[in-house]
């Protein structure tokens, strides 16, 4: 559990990683994803994050800075947006025990394809 700016953020991954199994965890991520990504551009881009962020996780209370601040945690090739694989790099990087057991889930999802 990690608190920022008074909000606790209790890491679900893990149990999520052990009830769905890797695949299915992986899934859920672009699931995930799909949620918060502009449609027509296919990315998560800030004004799709603030739109989703309010309407579909509830995170009313986040300002513009908390979410550009998001965005640029993960914007891996600095084009102002998420793709997939940079959304999914910064879901893992966000949950310290997904982190401790990467290595293994990745080897699972590659042994399964």
């Amino acid at each position: 559990m990690a608190s920022k700016n008074g909000l606790v953020f209790e890491d679900f991954f893990p149990s999520m990683v052990e009830r769905l199994g890797t695949e299915g965890f992986m899934d859920e991520l672009c699931n995930g994803f799909r949620v918060l990504m502009d449609e027509d551009k296919g990315v998560i881009t800030f004004e799709s994050l603030k739109k989703n962020a309010t309407t579909v996780l509830g995170l009313q209370d986040m300002s513009d800075d908390e979410l550009m601040c998001m965005l640029r945690e993960g914007d891996l090739d600095g084009d102002g947006s998420l793709n997939q694989m940079e959304f999914c790099v910064l879901m893992f990087r966000l949950s310290p025990d997904l982190m401790k057991g990467s290595r293994r889930w990745l080897e699972e999802v590659g042994i399964n394809e």
